[in-house]
């Protein structure tokens, strides 16, 4: 059998490279300090886990219309404008199996072979194999001489920039480095975005996680850019909901009409008692309870990492958001230093290579503090730092 060229050109999601290697390294025996998992180790609120019940109870287990229910994007709709000032209808939304298809949709809709997509390094690790499927080719805007910061290197987006540019992907907060860009970053996207006229995708899937008084406006709030943003969000990380792949994106209506094309080809729709929980989470939890509990948790074993390291002469960008961090390592592939952290020091962590930053690994601070202390240890103890 033949395949296509553009998918043999894509390689694997590293994040699952190395998290299939510590479930097959656990099966084995082995324990393991897993920090390569990109999911809260919380609990999904009750409430939504009954509304799960519940709708299934209600058989709520047929075909929704493509976009989703009409009481979930009102819902969608409705979160948007109170925590966000976005003001979208649920015309404006459809609803996903999860951000990343939300993503992938967007990608199809927009991206010509032979087009541009500019993207923020370091950059999840989806982003240009979605690009490449695409038939597009993805330039890379490198923030890690500026610690992860997007405002320094806006020079160097606008250098990017091309006749065939056909997109810019923006990622704040970020997986994998955990950096909030700031109100200036955005007005420079926003500047680029109106001067060169190119549509943005704003991915804040992460935008309810940031610590301490770090704060982030959705970028279609800013002057010019309501009309020429995609904003892709989801429950996965706000609700600890990974495995409900429940995600959504809101766009001017001419994006959702092309993008619904592809959608209803390829997925028809998000579960229908999945959306059901979905509306439940968005109208009945207490967010700002749920997430702030999980951020105060998250901070106190960032901060224990960050001190961890540089005790050990390792200093790193301290993230402001999400739950992830990057520090440096001494490798020249990273993406086999890491397979042998967790086969040698039973450490799991993702290289710097899979999000374009080679040379770091991105730690994900799913574990207790006394585990983070142990990986540390571990990678300490056999050579690895």
């Amino acid at each position: 059998m033949e395949f296509a060229e553009r998918v043999q050109a894509v390689e694997p999601a590293a994040p699952f490279v190395i998290s299939n290697l510590v479930s097959e390294l656990e099966a084995d025996g082995a324990d393991i300090v897993d920090l390569s998992v990109g999911q809260p180790d919380v609990e999904t609120p009750e409430n939504v886990i009954d509304a799960t019940k519940d709708a299934l109870d209600a058989g709520h287990t047929t075909y929704t219309p493509s976009d989703g229910i009409p009481e979930v994007r009102e819902s969608i709709a409705g979160y948007l404008q109170d925590r966000f000032d976005l003001h979208y209808g649920p015309e404006n939304i459809i609803v996903t199996p999860g951000g990343k298809h939300a993503l992938y949709e967007t990608m199809q809709a927009v991206v010509d072979p032979g087009d541009e997509v500019i993207m923020i390094d370091p950059v999840w690790s989806s982003y240009e194999p979605m690009t490449q499927l695409a038939g597009g080719e993805a330039v890379h805007v490198d923030t890690a001489p500026y610690d992860f910061k997007l405002e320094p290197a806006l020079e160097d987006l606008e250098a990017a920039i091309s006749e065939d540019t056909a997109l810019i992907m923006i990622n704040s907060p970020s997986n994998p480095s955990g950096m909030v860009f700031s109100d200036a970053a955005f007005e420079g996207v926003r500047d680029l975005a109106v001067e060169y006229d190119l549509p943005v995708l704003s991915d804040e899937i992460y935008a309810e996680l940031m610590y301490g008084d770090n704060e982030q406006r959705s970028l279609a709030t800013f002057d010019g850019m309501e009309d020429r943003t995609i904003t892709i969000n989801g429950f996965s990380k706000t609700f600890s909901m990974t495995g409900y792949r429940l995600g959504f994106m809101a766009a001017p209506t001419d994006h959702t009409t092309q993008a619904g094309k592809v959608h209803s080809h390829s997925v028809s729709c998000a579960a229908n008692f999945v959306q059901r929980a979905g509306i439940e989470a968005l109208d009945n939890t207490d967010i700002d309870g749920f997430t702030g509990d999980m951020m105060e948790t998250y901070e106190e074993r960032r901060d224990l990492l960050v001190d961890l390291l540089a005790e050990r002469g390792i200093d790193m960008p301290v993230p402001e958001g999400a739950f992830y961090a990057m520090f440096p390592v001494d490798a020249e592939d990273d993406m086999e230093w890491c397979k042998d952290a967790a086969r040698e020091a039973g450490v799991g962590l993702v290289p710097g290579k899979a999000f374009g930053t080679p040379g770091y690994v991105r730690a994900s601070l799913v574990e207790s503090k006394d585990r983070i202390r142990e990986g540390i240890d571990r990678l300490e103890e056999h050579g690895f730092l």
